[in-house]
């Protein structure tokens, strides 16, 4: 079995069980400064994504509808060769929250192979997630518990913070 196998095996069978944990961490993850989580996100983030490829995976494009604001709308429409109304009419929805989303999972531009069919013009979502790198990761602490929930990656990268905490940073 690959490296990759193995990290989504543990997030499926040890991520509902650290949930609780995980909150904790990240309570305490809030307290420390933005700056050394930074420097810290950024070296973390990378040393995961060197080792995790989300081809394997793919759980965001085919469990979380991605937000699309009204460039992402145009460029892709564009690239599409649709009008955007013509978009937003067949491929996007208002969320609970009022975001426009795509309108379904597994995302509509999903090949089965987990690439995706507009890459180069996916959504601005798409592009920044799992919200790990750098700023984002103290920015978006909230939002790793639930992508810790969809993202093996950002499971891994909770696990590490773990073991930084106890290290004592």
């Amino acid at each position: 079995m690959n490296e990759n196998a193995d990290w989504i095996k543990d997030w499926k069978t040890q991520e509902k069980g650290r949930r609780k944990e995980y909150k904790k961490l990240v309570g305490q993850l809030k307290r420390k400064s933005a700056k050394i989580l930074t420097e810290l996100a950024d070296d973390v983030h990378h040393n995961t994504f060197e080792k995790y490829d989300c081809l394997d995976c793919a759980n965001c494009c085919t469990s979380i509808p991605p937000q699309l604001n009204r460039t992402d709308v145009n460029r892709i429409s564009k690239h599409l060769g649709m009008k955007s109304s013509d978009f937003r009419d067949q491929y996007t929805r208002q969320d609970e929250d009022g975001d426009t989303v795509m309108n379904a999972t597994p995302c509509p531009f999903l090949n089965k192979d987990h690439t995706c069919q507009i890459y180069e013009n996916r959504p601005r979502a798409c592009r920044e997630y799992p919200h790990t790198h750098a700023a984002q990761f103290a920015q978006q602490l909230d939002l790793h518990l639930v992508n810790a929930r969809h993202c093996p990656a950002v499971f891994h990268i909770l696990e590490r913070f773990g073991e930084l905490l106890k290290e004592g940073i």
